[in-house]
């Protein structure tokens, strides 16, 4: 009871103009009393209607009143404001972090219930009560507390924006209509907001829709790590049982020498030590279960099955040095294979969720030459009758000497050459073959661990390559020894596309700027792809360099 008496007390001395204990009270000529500040700057307001009325009883006076300070109430006001009472801790009306004060609140802020749209002022419970009872304050926009009232505000003519520019798709006030928005398309902030819901609903839509394709997009791309996983594992078991069947080869192979030729076991020592270094590496191997880490020690597999004899002894030992090699040759060869048929299960995922988000094949030439890929041939590859001009352009040269002396990588029993890049994601080049009269030759696509030696060496003879044969006379597709007749009109250039995610390889006559289909390959990549020629006749076949400054679109 003694605090409410108090409160009652207390709303006495309070000016219903700022709803706070009076700060230098005076009274007017009616009676009514208001902070001196309020009262003049209300009186302000007015002055544009020429009216000096008292905001309570609305009595109006003329000319205005000479204003003073009234001391007796001011001291009344200066007491009650030193008994005034303070927030407790957990008072829940005072502000915390994050809070909205109230913009009337002096001495102790309390937070503010709701912000008025008109007013621009957020208010604390108390202050808010004439917005109920007033009846002009009643009409006023009530909201939520908030910081950002300001924003409400037009910049230029300090107006509260309730209008929306669609012309120039801002929120502006009407005076705005009257000057830098005069024509424009415009409609209350109200109804924007209602016609923006429904887009906002609709979008929401189409985010919740592309969240359920993701998530399913998630599990094939989950399942797709299982079965890589599984691909793994049982390629480690298969090379685990070649390299243990190599292992006793070699372990047999060495006791039989030994026990054959004690009477050169001095000059044999070092030699089998060299053995079992090899040995310890095979074993090495075999235990490896990551699959990329097994891949990339595989070269130096290689490399031991290359070394040569240490002790150059008699015929025996070098003939068992001779088997080893060769069984670890051999082996090398049925890791290929286990791997070739194990990862090509597999699907290939592009960095783009190419696997995922099939794109359409280009239909013009234009839209082709979007995918160009710079090319670059690799002399390292190249036969000895393959003459390479430029990085782009190799041409067929014939001598009379065969042997193939040089690098390894070059291929020895036909006229073929390699790119240096591995294409992967959609890449697309053309060739030009000469002379225009007569042209015989391959334009083909390789792993690059394809042979380099043999009939299985040959461009569509194999697994690891796919070949178009192109001659004046017409075309013909290879691959792993399969040839296929291609019909289509005879062109001296050709274009490939590759869509490596989707497995996607074809092959295009160009003639006058015009694309035509000769042949499409729909498969499952497992290695990254090299471009190649295959020459033959003294044909010369040459990339068209699409990055030249000086080149120019037929």
């Amino acid at each position: 009871m003694a605090q409410q008496a108090l409160k009652l007390e207390q709303d006495k001395l309070c000016c219903s103009i700022c709803l706070d204990l009076m700060k230098d009270p005076a009274t007017i000529p009616c009676g009514h009393s208001y902070c001196l500040n309020c009262i003049k700057k209300y009186w302000g307001e007015e002055n544009q209607k020429e009216i000096n009325s008292c905001p309570q009883c609305r009595q109006t006076f003329r000319p205005r009143p000479n204003l003073v300070r009234n001391t007796v109430l001011a001291d009344l006001v200066e007491e009650k404001r030193k008994v005034r009472p303070q927030a407790a801790p957990g008072d829940p009306d005072s502000v915390k972090c994050g809070d909205v004060a109230c913009d009337f609140c002096t001495d102790r802020k309390l937070k503010a219930v709701k912000s008025c749209l008109q007013c621009l002022v957020s208010y604390c419970e108390q202050h808010l009560r004439p917005h109920f009872n007033i009846a002009a304050l009643k009409k006023h926009k009530l909201v939520e507390p908030s910081n950002k009232l300001e924003d409400s505000v037009c910049p230029l003519h300090s107006e509260v924006m309730k209008i929306f520019c669609r012309t120039d798709q801002s929120c502006i006030c009407y005076l705005c209509l009257m000057d830098e928005h005069k024509g424009h398309e415009t409609l209350s902030a109200a109804a924007e907001m209602s016609n923006k819901q429904k887009d906002l609903e609709t979008s929401q839509e189409k985010v919740q829709q592309r969240i359920q394709e993701r998530q399913k997009e998630v599990k094939k791309l989950q399942q797709v790590v299982e079965d890589i996983n599984q691909s793994a594992d049982k390629a480690v078991r298969d090379s685990e049982k070649i390299f243990t069947d190599v292992k006793q080869q070699i372990r047999s192979r060495q006791k039989s020498e030994v026990n054959k030729v004690n009477e050169l076991q001095e000059r044999l020592e070092q030699e089998i030590k060299e053995l079992r270094r090899r040995t310890t590496v095979l074993e090495e191997l075999s235990q490896t279960k990551d699959h990329i880490q097994f891949l990339q020690s595989y070269c130096s597999l290689s490399r031991l099955s290359e070394a040569a004899d240490l002790t150059h002894i008699n015929v025996q030992s070098l003939t068992f040095n001779q088997d080893a090699e060769g069984t670890v040759s051999e082996l090398r060869e049925k890791l290929q294979d286990v791997l070739s048929e194990e990862w090509t299960q597999v699907p290939p995922i592009g960095t783009d969720m190419d696997v995922l988000v099939p794109q359409a094949e280009p239909k013009t030439r234009e839209q082709f030459l979007e995918y160009v890929c710079p090319l670059s041939l690799d002399t390292k590859t190249s036969h000895t009758w393959v003459r390479v001009e430029n990085n782009l352009r190799a041409y067929y040269y014939h001598i009379n000497y065969t042997t193939n002396y040089g690098h390894p990588d070059k291929f020895v029993d036909w006229p073929q050459i390699l790119c240096r890049e591995s294409l992967t994601g959609r890449c697309y080049w053309e060739v030009e073959w000469k002379p225009e009269g007569s042209w015989n030759g391959f334009i083909a696509v390789s792993y690059k661990e394809i042979k380099r030696k043999g009939e299985e060496s040959v461009f569509g003879n194999n697994k690891k390559s796919w070949a178009l044969q192109c001659c004046n006379e017409g075309y013909e597709f290879r691959h792993d020894c399969i040839r296929t007749p291609v019909f289509g009109p005879i062109s001296s250039r050709v274009g490939a596309y590759l869509d490596y995610s989707a497995g996607i390889l074809s092959f295009y006559g160009i003639s006058d700027n015009i694309m035509t289909l000769l042949h499409r390959v729909q498969t499952t990549f497992a290695r990254p792809l090299c471009p190649g020629f295959g020459l033959y006749d003294k044909t010369s076949a040459e990339f068209l360099d699409f990055f030249a400054k000086d080149y120019q679109s037929d």
